[in-house]
Protein backbone atom coordinates (compact mmCIF):
# COMPACT_ATOMS: atom_id res chain seq x y z
CA UNK A 1 0.00 0.00 0.00
CA UNK A 2 2.80 2.38 0.86
CA UNK A 3 4.47 1.67 -2.50
CA UNK A 4 1.31 2.73 -4.31
CA UNK A 5 1.25 5.92 -2.27
CA UNK A 6 4.90 6.64 -3.11
CA UNK A 7 4.21 6.08 -6.82
CA UNK A 8 1.25 8.43 -6.62
CA UNK A 9 3.34 11.17 -5.00
CA UNK A 10 6.17 10.63 -7.47
CA UNK A 11 3.83 10.80 -10.43
CA UNK A 12 2.25 14.02 -9.21
CA UNK A 13 5.64 15.55 -8.47
CA UNK A 14 6.91 14.59 -11.92
CA UNK A 15 3.87 16.19 -13.56
CA UNK A 16 4.34 19.43 -11.63
CA UNK A 17 8.01 19.53 -12.70
CA UNK A 18 6.96 19.03 -16.31
CA UNK A 19 4.34 21.76 -16.05
CA UNK A 20 7.00 24.09 -14.63
CA UNK A 21 9.14 23.59 -17.76
CA UNK A 22 6.09 24.38 -19.89
CA UNK A 23 5.53 27.59 -17.93
CA UNK A 24 9.18 28.53 -18.52
CA UNK A 25 8.80 27.89 -22.27
CA UNK A 26 5.67 29.97 -22.74
CA UNK A 27 6.83 32.51 -20.16
CA UNK A 28 9.88 33.20 -22.32
CA UNK A 29 7.66 33.66 -25.36
CA UNK A 30 5.38 36.03 -23.43
CA UNK A 31 8.43 38.11 -22.45
CA UNK A 32 9.56 38.16 -26.08
CA UNK A 33 6.08 39.29 -27.14
CA UNK A 34 6.07 42.07 -24.52
CA UNK A 35 9.47 43.30 -25.65
CA UNK A 36 8.41 43.63 -29.27
CA UNK A 37 5.03 45.08 -28.32
CA UNK A 38 6.88 47.85 -26.48
CA UNK A 39 9.03 48.45 -29.57
CA UNK A 40 6.27 48.29 -32.20
CA UNK A 41 2.97 49.18 -30.46
CA UNK A 42 1.27 50.72 -33.53
CA UNK A 43 2.20 47.84 -35.84
CA UNK A 44 1.05 45.23 -33.32
CA UNK A 45 -2.25 47.07 -32.94
CA UNK A 46 -2.87 47.18 -36.70
CA UNK A 47 -1.89 43.56 -37.22
CA UNK A 48 -4.05 42.43 -34.29
CA UNK A 49 -7.11 43.98 -35.95
CA UNK A 50 -6.74 41.45 -38.78
CA UNK A 51 -7.34 38.51 -36.45
CA UNK A 52 -10.90 37.28 -36.11
CA UNK A 53 -11.97 37.85 -32.51
CA UNK A 54 -14.91 35.45 -33.01
CA UNK A 55 -12.55 32.60 -33.83
CA UNK A 56 -10.44 33.45 -30.80
CA UNK A 57 -13.47 33.93 -28.55
CA UNK A 58 -15.04 30.68 -29.70
CA UNK A 59 -11.84 28.80 -28.97
CA UNK A 60 -11.66 30.41 -25.53
CA UNK A 61 -15.18 29.22 -24.72
CA UNK A 62 -14.36 25.73 -26.02
CA UNK A 63 -11.22 25.36 -23.89
CA UNK A 64 -12.66 26.87 -20.70
CA UNK A 65 -15.70 24.59 -21.02
CA UNK A 66 -13.47 21.58 -21.71
CA UNK A 67 -11.52 22.28 -18.51
CA UNK A 68 -14.80 22.27 -16.59
CA UNK A 69 -15.73 18.86 -17.99
CA UNK A 70 -12.24 17.56 -17.27
CA UNK A 71 -12.65 18.54 -13.61
CA UNK A 72 -16.11 16.95 -13.56
CA UNK A 73 -14.65 13.73 -14.98
CA UNK A 74 -12.08 13.55 -12.17
CA UNK A 75 -14.80 14.22 -9.60
CA UNK A 76 -16.97 11.48 -11.11
CA UNK A 77 -14.25 8.82 -10.97
CA UNK A 78 -13.45 9.79 -7.39
CA UNK A 79 -17.07 8.94 -6.60
CA UNK A 80 -16.75 5.64 -8.48
CA UNK A 81 -19.01 6.69 -11.37
CA UNK A 82 -17.07 5.28 -14.32
CA UNK A 83 -19.84 5.92 -16.87
CA UNK A 84 -20.15 9.60 -15.99
CA UNK A 85 -16.37 10.01 -15.94
CA UNK A 86 -16.18 8.61 -19.48
CA UNK A 87 -19.00 10.88 -20.69
CA UNK A 88 -17.38 14.01 -19.25
CA UNK A 89 -13.95 13.07 -20.61
CA UNK A 90 -15.52 12.39 -24.01
CA UNK A 91 -17.03 15.89 -24.00
CA UNK A 92 -13.59 17.30 -23.09
CA UNK A 93 -12.12 15.47 -26.09
CA UNK A 94 -14.88 16.70 -28.41
CA UNK A 95 -14.23 20.31 -27.35
CA UNK A 96 -10.50 19.83 -27.95
CA UNK A 97 -11.30 18.86 -31.54
CA UNK A 98 -13.64 21.85 -31.85
CA UNK A 99 -10.66 24.03 -30.89
CA UNK A 100 -8.35 22.34 -33.42
CA UNK A 101 -10.90 22.50 -36.27
CA UNK A 102 -11.57 26.16 -35.47
CA UNK A 103 -7.83 26.86 -35.52
CA UNK A 104 -7.46 25.01 -38.83
CA UNK A 105 -10.03 27.26 -40.49
CA UNK A 106 -8.53 30.37 -38.91
CA UNK A 107 -5.03 29.55 -40.11
CA UNK A 108 -6.44 28.51 -43.48
CA UNK A 109 -8.01 31.95 -43.93
CA UNK A 110 -4.68 33.61 -43.13
CA UNK A 111 -2.82 31.39 -45.62
CA UNK A 112 -5.49 32.12 -48.24
CA UNK A 113 -4.75 35.84 -47.85
CA UNK A 114 -1.02 35.22 -48.17
CA UNK A 115 -0.24 35.75 -44.49
CA UNK A 116 2.11 33.04 -43.31
CA UNK A 117 5.79 32.97 -42.25
CA UNK A 118 8.15 34.30 -44.95
CA UNK A 119 5.33 34.80 -47.45
CA UNK A 120 5.94 37.53 -50.08
CA UNK A 121 2.78 39.33 -48.93
CA UNK A 122 3.85 39.38 -45.29
CA UNK A 123 7.44 40.41 -46.06
CA UNK A 124 6.18 43.56 -47.78
CA UNK A 125 4.70 44.79 -44.51
CA UNK A 126 6.38 46.91 -41.81
CA UNK A 127 8.81 45.03 -39.57
CA UNK A 128 6.54 45.22 -36.53
CA UNK A 129 3.68 43.49 -38.35
CA UNK A 130 6.03 40.78 -39.63
CA UNK A 131 7.16 40.14 -36.06
CA UNK A 132 3.57 40.14 -34.78
CA UNK A 133 2.44 37.48 -37.24
CA UNK A 134 5.66 35.52 -36.68
CA UNK A 135 4.91 35.39 -32.97
CA UNK A 136 1.26 34.63 -33.68
CA UNK A 137 2.07 31.56 -35.75
CA UNK A 138 4.81 30.32 -33.41
CA UNK A 139 2.86 30.78 -30.18
CA UNK A 140 -0.58 29.65 -31.35
CA UNK A 141 1.03 26.84 -33.35
CA UNK A 142 2.98 25.62 -30.34
CA UNK A 143 -0.16 25.83 -28.25
CA UNK A 144 -2.07 23.91 -30.93
CA UNK A 145 0.51 21.12 -30.73
CA UNK A 146 -0.07 21.00 -26.97
CA UNK A 147 -3.82 20.70 -27.57
CA UNK A 148 -3.21 17.85 -30.04
CA UNK A 149 -0.92 16.07 -27.56
CA UNK A 150 -3.50 16.60 -24.82
CA UNK A 151 -6.27 15.17 -27.02
CA UNK A 152 -4.12 12.09 -27.73
CA UNK A 153 -3.52 11.57 -24.01
CA UNK A 154 -7.26 11.95 -23.33
CA UNK A 155 -7.99 9.21 -25.88
CA UNK A 156 -5.51 6.96 -24.08
CA UNK A 157 -7.06 7.75 -20.68
CA UNK A 158 -10.54 7.01 -22.08
CA UNK A 159 -9.27 3.59 -23.13
CA UNK A 160 -7.81 3.05 -19.65
CA UNK A 161 -11.09 4.13 -18.05
CA UNK A 162 -13.11 1.71 -20.14
CA UNK A 163 -10.76 -1.10 -19.17
CA UNK A 164 -10.87 -0.05 -15.50
CA UNK A 165 -7.11 0.62 -15.38
CA UNK A 166 -8.17 4.05 -14.16
CA UNK A 167 -10.71 3.72 -11.37
CA UNK A 168 -11.87 5.06 -8.02
CA UNK A 169 -8.79 3.72 -6.25
CA UNK A 170 -6.22 4.64 -8.91
CA UNK A 171 -7.00 7.79 -10.88
CA UNK A 172 -3.63 9.55 -10.85
CA UNK A 173 -3.33 9.23 -14.66
CA UNK A 174 -6.63 11.06 -15.13
CA UNK A 175 -5.67 13.65 -12.52
CA UNK A 176 -2.30 14.33 -14.16
CA UNK A 177 -4.02 14.59 -17.54
CA UNK A 178 -6.35 17.14 -15.97
CA UNK A 179 -3.40 19.18 -14.68
CA UNK A 180 -1.87 19.24 -18.16
CA UNK A 181 -5.19 20.18 -19.75
CA UNK A 182 -5.77 23.03 -17.29
CA UNK A 183 -2.33 24.42 -18.17
CA UNK A 184 -3.18 24.28 -21.89
CA UNK A 185 -6.37 26.18 -21.08
CA UNK A 186 -4.52 28.74 -18.95
CA UNK A 187 -1.96 29.44 -21.67
CA UNK A 188 -4.74 30.13 -24.19
CA UNK A 189 -6.41 32.51 -21.75
CA UNK A 190 -3.23 34.59 -21.99
CA UNK A 191 -2.79 34.15 -25.75
CA UNK A 192 -6.32 35.27 -26.57
CA UNK A 193 -6.09 38.85 -25.25
CA UNK A 194 -2.47 39.28 -26.36
CA UNK A 195 -3.27 38.61 -30.02
CA UNK A 196 -6.99 39.14 -30.46
CA UNK A 197 -7.80 41.94 -28.03
CA UNK A 198 -4.62 44.01 -28.36
CA UNK A 199 -5.26 47.74 -27.93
Amino acid sequence: MSNIHKDYIGSKFGMWLFLFTEILLFGGLFILYSTYLHKYPAEFHLAGKELNVYFGGGNTVALVTSSLFMAMSISAIQKGDKRLAIIFLGITLALAFVFLINKYFEWGAKFHHGIYPDSPTLLQRPKGEIIFFGLYFVMTGLHGIHVLVGASIIIYVLFMLKNEKVNKDDFVLLENTGLYWHLVDLIWIYLFPLFYLIV
